[in-house]
């Protein structure tokens, strides 16, 4: 209050010099005086909320920051960078090939790099930055006898709804999403395989770095936590499959957390997708 006091009074001062006929002069000291003050004072304002700033940082569980900050940066990365439509428009030497090597080339771009930010930057940050192992973060089969029923049952109630969706009217034109691999087995074979190895790091960055990553300083909560990002990585999709994300979020990383795995989450997700990839190839 001082401070900003005699800022204002010195300011007050100066214009009544300037405002009365006596006081009309050059008076170019007392405002180069009045202009040092006045940023002097800023000047201490902003080193306060720096120290302010740092002490409060410093406070901070620098795991956790790690977790929220990489996650965010390698998920941005991924939106803007890794996918067929950047790669189509960054690169051109595959256009020579035909029509289906092509969309395959592309493809592959798509899932390796993903699968480059998702699981394997993860696990260098996981061993070699938090010093921890890896199975602590789902990499194991853990509670086998709670899982492994689970995805039994989650399979047998997902097959009357995969039948009931194959018979949609766009079902056809959106699965597999790689339009040539329904025209070619080899290709398909080839695609099916790189869309599980990307399938695998979704699950292990959401269901493992995340969630695990979360777990000790929120809990529960942290099922709530990765379900964001998954659910707004759906948008652009149809709208009942991005809606039932939210639900599929929550029932996988409580299956996570309940077992202290993601494979199981891993099976029933990848069970639902190849299948309706599998209907739509024959198909067609």
């Amino acid at each position: 209050m001082t401070n900003s006091y005699s800022v204002a009074y010195t300011f007050e001062s100066i214009t009544n010099k300037i405002s009365h006929p006596k006081g009309i002069r050059n008076d170019k000291l007392l405002i180069t005086q009045y202009v040092f003050y006045y940023f002097s004072s800023m000047w201490k304002i902003l080193k306060l909320e720096f120290r302010n700033l740092s002490s409060e940082l410093h406070k901070l569980d620098s795991k956790t920051v790690t977790i929220f900050l990489s996650s965010t940066i390698l998920l941005t990365i991924s939106w803007y960078f890794s996918n067929p439509k950047f790669f189509n428009e960054a690169f051109v030497f595959h256009q020579s090939f035909s029509l289906i090597i092509e969309d395959l080339i592309s493809f592959s771009y798509w899932f390796l790099t993903d699968s480059i930010l998702f699981l394997v930057i993860p696990f260098f940050i996981v061993s070699l930055l938090f010093r921890e192992k890896i199975c602590s973060y789902g990499i194991s089969f853990g509670k086998g006898n709670i899982g492994f029923p689970i995805t039994v049952v989650s399979i047998f109630i997902f097959i009357p709804i995969i039948y009931f969706i194959s018979y949609s009217e766009k079902f056809v034109s959106y699965f597999p999403l790689m339009e040539s691999a329904k025209n070619d087995l080899a290709i398909f074979i080839i695609y099916e395989f790189l869309f599980l190895l990307f399938l695998f790091s979704w699950e292990f960055i959401f269901r493992g770095f995340i969630l695990f990553g979360l777990e000790k300083k929120f809990g529960l909560y942290s099922i709530f936590i990765q379900m964001i990002p998954f659910v707004l990585l759906h948008n652009g999709k149809p709208f009942l499959e991005t809606f039932a994300s939210i639900y599929g979020a929550i029932f996988l990383g409580y299956l996570a957390l309940r077992t202290r795995s993601i494979y199981y989450g891993f099976l029933i997700h990848a069970f639902i997708l190849l299948s309706l990839d599998l209907i739509a190839y024959f198909k067609a």
